[in-house]
């Protein structure tokens, strides 16, 4: 038999959803349903924080604290470099298969790895730069009309200098 769940303890719920979109409730009813949260109400909810990320896969993570969730989007370096191209959104049931061959600025991957500065495990921000570079490579955009890899090379070499902050 599970054990009695206190109202009051905290939990976190994380959760993957589609953008601006109110999910199913059939998927969300199994996680917040045992603690003690409408379905409908929740997926309501994380539409209305996930508008700026319509129409992209975002990480939601819930704060359940007295029947209570706040919720926080936690977005991914994809879905950084995706929202960073500017791109309109586009309806997920009828267009399938977007090429993302757009193209950001250095300065964005630099705001990028400082957002994901918290997340990542490399030990300067240099490394996180090559994080993101190579996520921006496999989703498929160019930084400053130039390959990703050859920043990541440059980088490599000392030629790119990476500010610390």
């Amino acid at each position: 038999m599970p054990p009695k769940f206190d109202p009051n303890e905290i939990k976190t719920v994380y959760l993957r959803v589609v953008g601006g979109e109110v999910g199913a409730t059939s998927s969300l009813a199994p996680k917040v349903g045992p603690l003690g949260l409408s379905p409908k109400k929740v997926g309501d909810d994380i539409a209305k924080a996930t508008a700026d990320w319509k129409g992209l896969k975002i990480t939601v993570k819930l704060v359940i604290q007295n029947r209570n969730a706040q919720i926080e989007v936690v977005p991914s370096a994809a879905s950084l470099i995706i929202k960073a191209l500017k791109e309109p959104a586009r309806d997920r049931k009828k267009v399938k298969h977007v090429k993302h061959s757009g193209n950001i600025t250095f300065d964005d991957i630099l705001t990028i790895a400082r957002t994901m500065r918290a997340r990542s495990m490399a030990k300067k921000l240099s490394g996180t730069v090559k994080e993101i570079l190579g996520t921006s490579q496999s989703v498929g955009c160019t930084i400053d009309n130039c390959n990703p890899h050859d920043l990541i090379d440059q980088i490599d070499n000392g030629e790119l200098e990476i500010p610390e902050e």
